[in-house]
């Protein structure tokens, strides 16, 4: 491989490792038009894809890819049996087989693919959600493309968020620096509150409480009037005790 196509290739990786979490070995998802057109070229894609990345590669397919080649039969015999070579990678979608297209769609949604196929439609999609690396073939040369619009245009927003975050910590800190901007203290816990204390003076006696000063009052009266109640004394009485 000529010098300037692997500087390519490799910046292409660069970029998707530092961008997007692509790490080796790479793993490639190929489909059966990739593995048809590496039959017409007469190349062997295991060979080929390797000497390519020089780096470690992992080539993988999955279930729908294959039953979708064994579906289209004869002009795909080919094709099916180069497929089935590869490691068969679970997609979720065992017993409910997908168009080949929207498996691998799914396939790269949560997970670091690159992915090998000549479909121009799967291709055409990939390219609008950033972060999908696509591998094809041109003639007999694998070609891993160039990072899309969608890639580029995510990796320039997301540096452009770091770089204001990381100004407005230098401008906070120059504030305190110089006394601008008071330091930022601990802050306190909040001390639960139990609940409070009834107000004395909103709480009513009750009818019983009321009821015992009533009548001891009534009692202590009656026995002042007892005490004080003279007893008169007969008329024939005194003149009685007078003549003694």
């Amino acid at each position: 491989m000529k010098i300037s196509r692997f500087k390519k290739s490799h910046k292409t990786l660069v970029f998707f490792a530092s961008n997007f979490d692509y790490r080796e070995p790479y793993q490639v998802l190929i489909d059966a038009t990739f593995c048809q057109a590496a039959l017409q070229q007469k190349i062997g894609i295991d060979e080929q894809i390797k000497k390519y990345f020089q780096c470690g590669v992992k080539l993988l397919t999955t279930q729908c890819v294959i039953l979708e080649s064994e579906s289209l039969g004869a002009p795909l015999t080919g094709a099916t049996s180069i497929v089935k070579r590869f490691h068969v990678h679970k997609c979720g979608h065992e017993g409910k087989p997908v168009p080949a297209s929207e498996c691998i769609k799914s396939m790269t949604k949560d997970n670091r693919y690159v992915v090998a196929s000549q479909d121009r439609l799967l291709q055409e999609s990939l390219r609008k959600i950033p972060g999908r690396c696509l591998l094809y073939l041109h003639k007999a040369t694998p070609v891993l493309e160039a990072p899309s619009k969608a890639s580029k245009k995510w990796v320039q927003r997301r540096a452009k968020n770091l770089m204001l975050g990381k100004q407005v910590e230098k401008i906070d800190y120059m504030k305190e620096k110089q006394g601008l901007k008071p330091a930022e203290t601990a802050v306190k816990p909040k001390k639960h509150k139990g609940p409070k204390n009834p107000n004395p003076l909103s709480c009513k006696k009750s009818k019983k409480d009321k009821a015992k000063p009533q009548l001891k009052g009534v009692e202590q009266s009656a026995i002042t009037k007892a005490k004080r109640k003279r007893v008169k004394i007969p008329a024939h009485v005194k003149a009685a005790l007078g003549k003694d």
